[in-house]
């Protein structure tokens, strides 16, 4: 039986510096509260228009640290390949799940311009499955295991949340994270002009304020739970 590392709240994203537009403050917040975070990039992000691979994988460590991040969990599906259904992509999420036995689980929200964001909705979510899956992957040598929550976050456009999180006091720590990723949301010398480096930063610190308007402070970060929340008091229920 291999050795599990146990983390409370672990973030996927298709690529490094998704996680940190979405959800960055709230990963930090929670880990000012105690609670262990990790973030499980897909991919090394190697079909961007900006920076090289050995440049991002240098912004996210740096961009995790702001954060406070405990572990940091890079796979290598190919990017622009993540296919939800690729039973080797499906294996080894499920692996990390199961390795490190979350509590909670994150991923993008399933309506996004990109496709990649769309793809790693659908397969975080059949790996959320398969890992309680007692018969699905026996040779991971590890014990099933399904999080108590999957919880979906916006990269690019907005929805309607089921839980808004005030990030007002911890919002300029996430400001720093992302500002780590100089290649993609600065335009410098050759750059390739993207959506990232035109207004980008500016229009998620937006949304960060009208998620925290909708909760009566200044900033906050949406979330939408995969199906009904399981709750026994409706006032003594605070989380």
């Amino acid at each position: 039986m291999k050795a599990t590392e146990t983390i409370n709240l672990l973030a996927f994203g298709a690529h490094p510096d998704d996680v940190e537009i979405g959800m960055g403050a709230t990963l930090f917040l929670q880990k000012q509260k105690g609670y262990k975070t990790g973030i499980c990039s897909l991919t090394l992000g190697e079909m961007s228009s900006n920076g090289t691979v050995e440049k991002r994988q240098e912004e996210a460590e740096k961009a995790a640290n702001h954060l406070e991040v405990d572990k940091r969990i890079q796979l290598e599906i190919p990017d622009r390949h993540i296919h939800p259904y690729d039973d080797s992509q499906v294996r080894a999420v499920v692996e990390v799940i199961r390795r490190y036995q979350p509590q909670m689980i994150f991923a993008p929200f399933d309506k996004d311009r990109h496709p990649d964001h769309t793809a790693c909705h659908a397969l975080v979510k059949e790996a959320f499955f398969s890992a309680g899956v007692r018969k699905c992957y026996q040779d991971l040598g590890l014990q099933p295991f399904r999080p108590e929550a999957l919880w979906f976050y916006p990269i690019n456009g907005t929805f309607e949340p089921d839980v808004v999180v005030d990030i007002s006091d911890v919002v300029n720590t996430k400001q720093r994270a992302l500002e780590a990723y100089e290649s993609q949301f600065f335009a410098e010398g050759e750059s390739v002009k993207t959506p990232l480096n035109n207004g980008y930063l500016q229009s998620v610190s937006a949304r960060d304020r009208l998620f925290g308007q909708q909760i009566g402070t200044t900033y906050g970060e949406g979330f939408v739970q995969n199906g009904p929340r399981k709750i026994k008091d409706l006032l003594g229920d605070k989380t």
